[in-house]
């Protein structure tokens, strides 16, 4: 039997199997003929290679449309070669064309060259197809996200990865992992994995492009007197200083702080300060009965049309 008698029969699938059927026996059958798994078996060499063609020709829908055409049309797989007409001559898909009798040489143009009255073949030089890429997401924290750090991503068929995440790395980018992907079926080189990294959310952090950004509590003497507090930051704790009469909303720029930028540039933090009072403070209620605010000091000023 030559390798490509009939594709379907290679990748043993029905006649009507769908895209992704044909797809599942290929990469089965890929797995188990591939040369690197059968080291010095010339039989499982051939196999892998007619299993390849097989699937380069069904996996195109064009092609495998016309192939079926010629099929039904009495020039069946198997007789002299790769195509013979009903009565068993040998049948020549470039002579047929140019006398006009049906013009299916495109279906294997990429495939092989004439095929003579002793059924040989000679394989068309051609430059191999690239294997398709695959997609995985990797989702890291915050922290990792910002500093970078290795993570162990499975991919599809039980293979295992080790992934660098860069430092800056932000939620939705891609990393291409060349050569990780599917196995050409041509023999070309094999296609990509690309990961894309998803960043979790932090409890207290959150990401402005290459700026951090974060909410502080402060009391209401810190805010009225100023005074030195303490703040978390991506790079671990640092002192801050609070302006006196600081209130709600006020911003603090700590530069520097933030992600690392495309250029290596880092972002800054930004701090921007929450008054907080506490649940219950019977001295701080019993000042604020006796407190006036100044004459004409009015919070709400702004809102008024």
């Amino acid at each position: 039997m030559t390798g490509m008698d009939d594709p379907y029969k290679t990748l043993g699938v029905s006649k009507t199997a769908t895209a992704d059927e044909i797809r599942k026996a290929y990469r089965k059958l890929a797995k188990e003929l591939h040369p690197d798994s059968n080291p010095g078996n010339a039989a499982a060499e051939e196999r892998f290679k007619h299993v390849s063609q097989a699937f380069k020709l069904l996996s195109d829908p064009d092609k495998r449309a016309e192939y079926d055409a010629a099929a039904r049309a009495g020039f069946h797989p198997g007789m002299g070669g790769m195509g013979g007409a009903a009565g068993g001559k040998p049948f020549n898909f470039r002579q047929s064309r140019q006398a006009g009798r049906g013009g299916f040489e495109d279906i294997f143009s990429d495939l092989f060259t004439d095929f003579g009255a002793q059924g040989g073949a000679r394989r068309q030089q051609q430059a191999p197809r690239k294997g398709a890429d695959m997609r995985q997401s990797l989702t890291v924290d915050f922290m990792e996200a910002a500093h970078g750090g290795k993570h162990r991503v499975s991919l599809a068929g039980g293979r295992t990865l080790d992934v660098a995440v860069p430092s800056g790395a932000s939620d939705g980018q891609v990393l291409r992992l060349r050569g990780q992907g599917e196995p050409s079926a041509s023999g070309g080189q094999p296609g990509d994995a690309l990961i894309e990294i998803r960043v979790a959310e932090h409890k207290y952090f959150s990401r402005a492009g290459d700026d951090v950004r974060l909410e502080l509590p402060i009391s209401v003497k810190e805010a009225a007197l100023g005074a030195k507090v303490r703040a978390p930051t991506i790079d671990g704790p640092v002192d801050v200083r609070v302006p006196p009469g600081s209130s709600t909303g006020t911003l603090l720029r700590l530069r520097g702080k933030g992600f690392a930028g495309a250029k290596g540039k880092r972002g800054d933090q930004l701090i921007r300060l929450m008054v907080a009072l506490p649940p219950s403070d019977e001295a701080l209620k019993a000042f604020l009965e006796t407190w006036s605010p100044p004459d004409g000091y009015d919070p709400r000023k702004g809102l008024r049309s």
